[in-house]
């Protein structure tokens, strides 16, 4: 390498290290601020994240949510949960894709959903916040492999937990941030039920029942179906 073409290049990296220091000072002046940055005068997000309590979530499903949780919102130090409550109510579905002629499916998509609520630490609490948040993930099907077909489960499981946790972290963070008020879920209609006739009856009165889903299809019809958060 030549002298001037070695000068040129230290010339291009000092401008371009000059360029990434000075985006945050050119991003404020558009109105940009970090959600996590510290500023005078302002809540520090960071501060009040390590301030919140997880309450606990049952099943093995809502154990990962909360660990996921309590991981993003300590950040990089201890937290001191004394000044918040976070409830949070995960939940999950799965329908089947690529369905075979043996009636058989090469794929699983799994949509994972979350209800949180704020409250604080007092012996009346208060509701702070509240809001929803959806993430989508899925798996391969290998049926013949099952061991297989588990781990594939439990991975894109643990996975929507952390995108779960991480989203509700986001939205309590914009929250202490702005004090807006997080979107919520559309409010469901009450859902129609159909006889199953493939079961067997509950009794000689009662028949299996089974509810739509959100697209006013049975779930038989399409493939869908619940999946056992307990695992």
């Amino acid at each position: 390498m030549t002298p001037t073409r070695s000068f040129f290049s230290l010339c291009k990296a000092a401008l371009a290290a000059t360029a990434l220091a000075g985006a945050p000072l050119l991003l404020s002046g558009c109105g940009f601020k970090p959600l996590y940055g510290e500023d005078k005068g302002q809540v520090e997000v960071s501060d009040e994240l390590k301030d919140i309590y997880v309450a606990n979530i049952p099943e093995r499903f809502g154990q990962q949510v909360r660990l996921a949780l309590q991981a993003q919102m300590s950040s990089d130090g201890p937290e001191d949960p004394h000044k918040y409550k976070l409830i949070v109510q995960p939940g999950v579905n799965a329908e089947a894709l690529d369905i075979h002629g043996d009636n058989t499916s090469g794929r699983t998509r799994i949509i994972g959903t979350a209800h949180w609520q704020l409250l604080t630490i007092d012996q009346n609490p208060q509701l702070l916040a509240q809001g929803d948040t959806q993430v989508m993930d899925g798996f391969s099907s290998t049926f013949e492999q099952y061991f297989a077909q588990t781990l594939n489960m439990e991975s894109a499981m643990g996975r929507i937990a952390e995108a779960l946790g991480n989203q509700v972290t986001q939205q309590v963070a914009i929250w202490f941030k702005t004090h807006a008020t997080p979107a919520a879920a559309p409010t469901e209609r009450p859902r129609a039920v159909y006889p199953t006739p493939n079961l067997i009856p509950d009794s000689e009165k009662g028949a299996p029942m089974e509810q739509e889903g959100a697209d006013a299809i049975p779930n038989m019809a399409t493939g869908r179906a619940p999946i056992d958060t307990s695992f």
